[in-house]
């Protein structure tokens, strides 16, 4: 007796088809599964035996060969424990509706129960292009297969359920599309609570206005971490299609709740500084995402930037440059994409009060050299903006004026973001920090005053190409948050004081 069952597999965010194919035939009683199963998928047999007899099917004595087709692509995790059970039970004929164009994933318990899996969202969206029709799903992963339209999921709770559906006894409905509701960012932490700090405050606006990196430099106390904490209130929304791409890679993470099936907000993340190399950047033998891929099109926040490992943090300069991250095992080669803000918070020494205006810094002077080392010239170039934290003054800490909300910073924020999108429809391009170098003459016109104040600063700093780019991005982001189609000397000016801190600190 013969069957052949649709499933899908995953290898790091591609989905792929897989072929459940079973053949029971007369022989010595044994239950083999060949295809690159791993010792997950090995284990599925006992799964599927126990999982039978909660049905009250006695499984078959005979020879019983399962193949998982292709065979030359290695099949890992209980993803296809679903669909290797209705292979047995359409060997076994004791199903009456055929099963073309139908799909089957998810994990199954000894006692016939479906449990949830990871991944689902990459897989349904890979069933919806090679046209199947329907996918059958773990019921606590049905919210988040049905935000793909155009595909009917079916909520599966247990073995007995898929019986009962395919003997046409009892069945199954397709579950409602979800549709996500709109974000809400009534955030318990606001820009409102951070006294003084304007400064601070304008330059990370103009960082979520443009996506740009951020770094933010100050001693313990002056509120680095507050402002950096409060960046999710005032980032844009995301749009549909970056919904779904974040939530992919919090799909196969295991990262996402039945209550919640799509990321609807731009993610934040922010690692403590004994992180590894491959928690930050993904690895393991099955390549997971890192802390910067669960981070994409969101931000991620490295406080206290000088204690993280120097090797761990220069492994972030390939990605913030590519936008992409490549993990290479033995198992086979991953792409997680990594569209991020960086935003880094440090003190400027180990005692922190290097540079301080009242307090005298206790560090030896090759202390407070070697600290700020750990910030590599190349890595210190990627951000965009060097923001000093200066000491706040009593009289800010004691006004009883209510700070700027982060739903007003929020509205500039998100009408420069428009501008944005106006100038690049039609392109990959989503923010000004993405322009490429190829456009950047282009989309970055400058006035006469604007270029000479640019060649000043190109040649009184000594820039490398990149910084010169970075700091027409920003001038770019500055000169929409003031409307202009023309970046102007003012915005120039702007963009090129936060690039002055690496001369500050690191030039000693």
């Amino acid at each position: 007796m013969f069957a052949k069952i649709s499933s899908l597999g995953l290898f790091g965010l591609n989905a792929f088809p897989v072929d459940v194919e079973i053949d029971i035939s007369r022989g010595s009683p044994q239950f083999d599964i060949v295809g690159l199963p791993d010792t997950v998928v090995r284990e599925s047999r006992e799964r599927i035996r126990a999982a039978l007899r909660s049905c009250s099917i006695s499984f078959p004595v005979a020879s019983v060969m399962v193949n998982l087709a292709p065979a030359d692509t290695k099949k890992s995790g209980s993803v296809h424990d679903m669909a290797i059970f209705m292979a047995v039970i359409q060997a076994m004929r004791l199903i009456d509706v055929p099963t073309e164009g139908c799909s089957f994933i998810g994990e199954i318990s000894l006692n016939g129960d479906i449990r949830r899996i990871n991944g689902v969202l990459p897989m349904v969206m890979l069933a919806r292009e090679l046209g199947i029709r329907s996918v059958f799903v773990p019921h606590d992963n049905a919210a988040e297969a049905s935000v793909i339209d155009g595909i009917d999921i079916y909520a599966v709770k247990n073995a007995e359920e898929l019986i009962l559906h395919f003997r046409n006894e009892e069945r199954l409905s397709p579950s409602e599309h979800y549709t996500p509701p709109e974000a809400a960012y009534n955030e318990v932490i606001d820009f409102s609570d951070v006294r003084g700090q304007q400064s601070a405050k304008k330059a990370l606006e103009i960082a979520a206005a443009g996506g740009h990196n951020a770094l933010l430099i100050g001693s313990p106390g002056s509120g680095k971490s507050m402002l950096a904490k409060r960046m999710p209130s005032i980032l844009p929304p995301l749009t549909f299609e970056e919904a779904l791409d974040t939530t992919k890679i919090h799909s196969i993470s295991g990262l996402l709740s039945p209550e919640v099936p799509i990321i609807t907000k731009r993610p934040f993340r922010s690692p403590h500084h004994t992180i590894s190399s491959a928690g930050l950047a993904g690895g393991g033998t099955i390549p997971h995402p890192g802390e910067v891929s669960l981070a994409h099109n969101g931000l991620l926040f490295l406080d206290e930037l000088a204690e993280f490992d120097r090797k761990t943090l220069e492994i972030l300069r390939q990605p913030l440059e590519d936008r992409k991250v490549t993990i290479a095992r033995a198992s086979g080669t991953v792409t997680y994409p990594c569209t991020i803000m960086l935003i880094g918070a440090m003190n400027p020494c180990p005692c922190g009060y290097y540079g301080h205006p009242k307090r005298k810094c206790t560090c030896p002077k090759n202390k407070v050299s070697g600290y700020l080392s750990k910030i590599s010239g190349p890595l210190l170039d990627r951000f965009d903006l060097h923001i000093e934290v200066a000491p706040v003054e009593f009289d800010d800490l004691s006004s009883k004026v209510k700070d700027e909300s982060s739903a007003e910073i929020r509205k500039r924020v998100i009408a420069a973001r428009k501008i944005q999108e106006e100038r690049f429809k039609d392109t990959p391009i989503t923010c000004n920090a993405l322009i490429t170098p190829d456009k950047l003459q282009e989309l970055c016109p400058m006035d006469e005053g604007a270029e000479k104040i640019m060649h000043g600063v190109f040649d009184r700093l000594g820039l490398s190409a990149r910084a010169y780019d970075r700091i027409l991005k920003v001038a770019r982001t500055i000169a929409d948050l003031d409307s202009s189609d023309i970046i102007r000397k003012q915005h120039v000016a702007a963009a090129a004081q936060f690039r002055s801190l690496d001369r500050k600190y690191w030039s000693e």
